[in-house]
């Protein structure tokens, strides 16, 4: 696959300048979409140097520590925007999360690519990181959703209202993939040469593994924040 070089990433910044501008005009933030920015270059600098070493050393216990990293962050995230933020709200986005991306990478790495290493790092981190990383989003929808419905709602309705919105993005995706859109997996290993009907099987897993990690974080979220309203 051909190498961008670094001085052509900066093309990139015209359209995120156009985005910042209305951002903080519309919204009057000046700051967040160039610290999201900046942040993010800064993160994946980072894991670049991160992946190098542990892909080379191989080791367990970074491997571990990683993988916490990323659900203990993806946890904070997700409780960004809620209206609740003490420890008990933290600890079910944290398990919810934790639960739904993790048992769908374990049946990904043990059974659905059958690999003689399951723990092999360059495997185990990109699927773990779309999977925590679309589960958070997807907790991020459900649980802002249902903090604004279950002051007008049922528990039943309110849960009823907030899944559905929260699923429209995945379900988006599955109707749209291949008519509307080449998902960034297939893409990649197209343009890295792969042939494409085997891109279509890994993007095939991909997608279902997105929306059943969300999903289930959803519900696992959504059946312990009844407790709280019982």
């Amino acid at each position: 696959m051909q190498t961008i070089p670094i001085i052509n990433l900066l093309y990139m910044a015209i359209p995120l300048s156009v985005v910042g501008y209305f951002y903080f005009r519309w919204t009057e933030n000046k700051t967040e979409i160039f610290l999201a920015t900046l942040r993010m270059c800064v993160q994946l600098i980072a894991i670049g140097y991160v992946l190098t070493s542990l892909f080379e050393t191989r080791s367990m216990l970074l491997l571990s520590f990683l993988m916490l990293v990323m659900i203990v962050s993806s946890s904070l995230i997700a409780r960004r925007h809620l209206k609740n933020k003490d420890i008990r709200t933290y600890m079910t986005v944290l398990f919810s999360i934790a639960f739904g991306g993790s048992v769908n990478l374990l049946l990904v790495l043990f059974f659905v690519l059958s690999l003689d290493n399951p723990f092999e790092p360059r495997f185990v981190i990109p699927l773990a990181g779309m999977l925590y990383a679309n589960s958070m989003n997807a907790i991020s929808l459900v649980a802002e959703r249902f903090d604004k419905e279950i002051l007008h709602n049922s528990y039943e309705k309110a849960r009823r209202i907030a899944f559905k919105s929260s699923m429209i993005p995945q379900i988006n995706s599955f109707l749209a993939v291949g008519f509307v859109s080449l998902p960034g997996m297939m893409t990649g290993q197209i343009l890295s040469g792969v042939d494409p009907m085997i891109a279509v099987r890994y993007q095939i897993v991909v997608m279902a593994m997105v929306l059943g990690s969300s999903g289930i974080s959803n519900i696992m979220y959504l059946f312990f924040v009844k407790t709280q309203h019982d």
